[in-house]
């Protein structure tokens, strides 16, 4: 792994090769007068996510209880007024 460091001006011309430096694993830096200001590093695959944003909260059994139909007594708490 090597390590470039290039200016600004050179990073604009030569920028196609660096990323592929980048992707091979060499440290790429771009400095501007002569400074360290950018760092080229290549990106890596997100972690899977699970849907939703309980993560695991609710069981399979708490889900068919939230999911199952309300009885008369639940429903006559809800006002559904008018329909159309």
């Amino acid at each position: 792994m090597a390590s470039v460091v290039v200016n600004a001006y050179e990073a604009k011309t030569r920028l196609s090769q660096l990323i592929a430096q980048a992707e091979q694993g060499d440290d790429v830096t771009i400095a501007r007068r002569g400074k360290p200001v950018v760092r080229l590093v290549p990106l890596t695959e997100p972690p899977q996510r699970e849907l939703g944003f309980l993560g695991g909260v609710l069981s399979s059994e708490s889900d068919n209880e939230l999911l199952a139909p309300l009885d008369g007594e639940e429903l006559s708490h809800w006002d559904v007024g008018d329909t159309l």
